[in-house]
């Protein structure tokens, strides 16, 4: 199963992406930190939603990111 990594709710509409803490292919585990957002003035932990492999990057450093927006995904196994 492919699942989306995506930026939770804050109270700001608009994030900006920082970095990725993984690469394609790297093991994860359910609530690994995987990115980082920032928020305003703080820095807030993105973990993985399951199990399996970091699948696919699709944020990038400085990109201004929606509510909602896919930032990635994570295959299970």
């Amino acid at each position: 199963m492919r699942s989306p990594i995506v930026v939770p709710e804050f109270g700001s509409a608009e994030v900006t992406f920082s970095l990725w803490l993984v690469s394609p292919g790297d093991s994860v585990y359910e609530g690994d930190r995987v990115a980082e957002l920032l928020v305003g003035a703080a820095t807030v932990d993105i973990v993985s939603p399951l199990d399996g492999r970091f699948q696919e990057a699709l944020a990038q450093p400085g990109e201004r990111l929606g509510l909602g927006q896919t930032l990635g995904f994570v295959v299970e196994g």
